[in-house]
């Protein structure tokens, strides 16, 4: 794996585990009964934004060791999702 490739894997799962993570422990306007005029009831009020990017950076490089560990072991390899054989053959 090179270092662009590492770099690539990461920023993914970074992303996707903020996805994940966005929704948790939000408290909208509505929930506090506190509806700014011109704003939706479901914005959030609290957030807790710095704590959801600490804990999914935390959780990214979990997950980033792990399958980075996989694929630089070559436990999974490109060839076994080719299930068309559609890949040149090893030589």
């Amino acid at each position: 794996m090179t270092i662009t490739a590492a770099l690539v894997l990461f920023a993914v799962i970074w992303f996707l585990t903020l996805l994940v993570v966005l929704p948790i422990c939000i408290k909208t306007q509505g929930d506090l009964g506190e509806i700014v005029p011109g704003t939706h009831a479901g914005a959030p009020e609290v957030h807790h934004m710095k704590k959801k990017l600490w804990i999914t950076t935390g959780l990214t490089v979990v997950l980033w060791a792990i399958i980075a560990g996989i694929i630089i072991s070559g436990v999974i390899s490109v060839r076994d999702f080719d299930w068309l054989n559609q890949l040149e053959p090893r030589g």
